[in-house]
């Protein structure tokens, strides 16, 4: 079977993850990158081993070696980036969230369809390993139904890590750009999506949003609470957004602090690790039957939700069936964290669905 041909469209920073689950890989190959940062393109494609490098995204659409597209832009060009791809006739795989409007959202869905190719939403948190594991714990029915989950994520100060641009942030804080804030509607979207994929279809979002300066005129949208509801007899979850610049969070990646606690009717999961980890604790803590213990995981970096992200598509590619997200599941995430937003801006409870 001949190896499918990737395109990458935007060599940013995150870029440097999305290329870990094609590397080694018989059945994938990244073909060629796409940036319009042309010596952002050539260094990427030289660490890359990449033999093309375009400066506009018609030139890696028009490719024939380029069978998928890996868009990873700003949000306020998924949508055009994608229809503009996927009547090219390649498959498409586009960073979250996926669109700005459900409107958009629809669109990007139907053209899919009618050029008849896969559009995936890549959303790697439902495949990080220790959320993956706690996951299978509730599955295997030992703890019983989840009836609470509490989902929480704090920005501290990074010393050492990832170094970003100054613009690779700004452009987050205008809403024109991001289509919503750049935590609750951007960060937040893993979290939904683990939420989604953990306690099932939501059916209703309460939510506050508050707001902090961050620069002159530019708000980040913390602290922010939500509930929600899920269909079934008693699924919710609480979700809290906090703003610490002046604590100090050791990472490698972003300094994004993200925990999660799931309560099940005969017993409780706490996953102590994402991006970052700042307490002392073992990955994914049980406690079942009075007593605690550890859920053993054996790949716990969160690069490794980036390769397994990827290598799931791959197989979804090669040997059929659907990716996750689809992108139905990526409009359904993207209906959530706008139903939050929409909720807190006009002070009441959202019907979703």
């Amino acid at each position: 079977m001949k190896p499918i041909g990737v395109g990458f469209l935007g060599c940013g920073r995150i870029s440097t993850l999305h290329i870990l689950g094609y590397r080694n890989q018989a059945m994938a190959r990244v073909v060629a990158v796409c940036d319009q940062d042309a010596d952002l393109a050539r260094r990427r494609a030289a660490e890359w081993e990449v033999q093309k490098v375009y400066t506009r995204p018609e030139q890696l659409f028009e490719d024939p070696e380029v069978d998928v597209v890996e868009i990873l832009l700003p949000h306020d060009l998924h949508y055009d980036m994608t229809i503009a791809a996927v009547e090219a006739g390649k498959h498409v795989s586009v960073q979250k969230p996926m669109a700005h409007t459900l409107d958009e959202c629809n669109e990007m869905i139907r053209a899919a369809q009618r050029a008849n190719v896969l559009l995936r939403v890549y959303e790697q948190f439902v495949f990080y390993p220790p959320y993956v594991a706690a996951k299978n714990v509730i599955d295997s029915g030992r703890i019983g139904e989840p009836t609470m989950m509490r989902l929480h994520y704090n920005g501290g100060e990074l010393k050492g890590g990832w170094k970003v641009p100054l613009k690779s942030w700004l452009w987050r804080l205008r809403r024109s750009r991001c289509g919503g804030g750049p935590v609750v509607f951007d960060h937040g979207f893993h979290l939904w999506s683990l939420a989604r994929w953990i306690m099932g279809r939501p059916t209703r979002v309460s939510a506050w949003i508050g707001r902090n300066t961050v620069v002159p005129t530019k708000y980040v949208d913390v602290p922010a609470t939500a509930m929600v509801e899920f269909a079934g007899r008693n699924r919710h979850a609480v979700f809290d957004f906090a703003w610490t610049p002046k604590m100090q969070v050791n990472s490698k990646y972003y300094a994004d602090d993200n925990r999660v606690e799931i309560i099940c009717e005969r017993g409780m999961l706490m996953i102590n690790t994402c991006s970052t980890k700042t307490f002392d604790l073992p990955p994914v803590l049980l406690y079942c039957d009075g007593k605690t213990e550890e859920v053993r995981v054996q790949r716990t970096d969160w690069a490794d939700s980036f390769v397994d992200c990827t290598r799931h598509f791959i197989y979804v590619l090669q040997q059929g069936g659907e990716p996750r997200l689809t992108g139905q599941d990526g409009r359904a995430v993207t209906e959530l964290a706008l139903a939050a937003e929409r909720s807190a801006r006009e002070g009441c409870e959202v019907r979703i669905g």
